[in-house]
């Protein structure tokens, strides 16, 4: 079983280098931790008395693996969900904040549990989401994969400029498809054919 720093690991490793992208409400960021984080958590790298773009571009990969796991993963509860939904609510979460919480939480209320839609992880979440996942974990897991995507998919219905990071510019599947589909078992991977119309749509 991949430890919690193996699947931080992971997540820096597809969140990639230091990007400043101005269609990213995110601003600044570097191994997915965004400028707005560091600020939140003091990071100032650079000694300068401000947490600014400088200050991201000098995070290191381990820095950005142990902000994950403690602000990412251990304070969110993660760690209490079935094992088998943690690696994608974890990169989710790094993704999306509270937002992968919620995902989970509309998911199981569909599933006729009674939670609360409030992105945190309580004792009520956490306990629906261990009896969802009793019966067939891999299909609790897969599930959430297809709800994430769904996710995705809705953003970049409702705003054109986030269309980048789900359709690349060959109008192949893009980054936040490929992300989610990565948790989900190969056969509710979307074919080209069901991708193409999916974001018709777009234009």
């Amino acid at each position: 079983m991949q430890s919690v720093r193996d699947i931080a690991e992971e997540i820096v490793e597809r969140e990639g280098g230091f990007v400043n992208d101005p269609d990213d409400p995110g601003g600044a960021t570097k191994y997915g931790v965004t400028i707005h984080t560091m600020r939140r958590l003091g990071l100032d790298l650079t000694g300068d008395g401000a947490v600014g773009v400088a200050d991201v571009r000098a995070l290191s990969r381990g820095q950005a693996v142990d902000i994950f796991i403690r602000h990412y993963f251990e304070r969110p509860r993660i760690a209490d969900l079935p094992v088998v939904v943690q690696a994608s609510v974890f990169d989710m979460y790094v993704n999306a904040g509270g937002n992968a919480v919620k995902i989970l939480q509309r998911l199981l209320r569909e599933m006729g549990y009674a939670v609360a839609v409030d992105g945190a992880i309580g004792p009520q979440t956490i306990g629906a989401a261990q009896d969802a996942a009793k019966p067939d974990g891999v299909a609790f897991r897969d599930a959430y994969g297809v709800a994430r995507r769904n996710y995705y998919f809705r953003i970049a219905d409702r705003r054109a400029a986030s269309r980048k990071y789900a359709r690349t510019r060959k109008g192949g599947k893009g980054g936040w498809i490929k992300r989610a589909e990565e948790f989900l078992s190969p056969r509710y991977h979307m074919s080209p054919a069901e991708f193409q119309r999916r974001v018709a749509s777009w234009g």
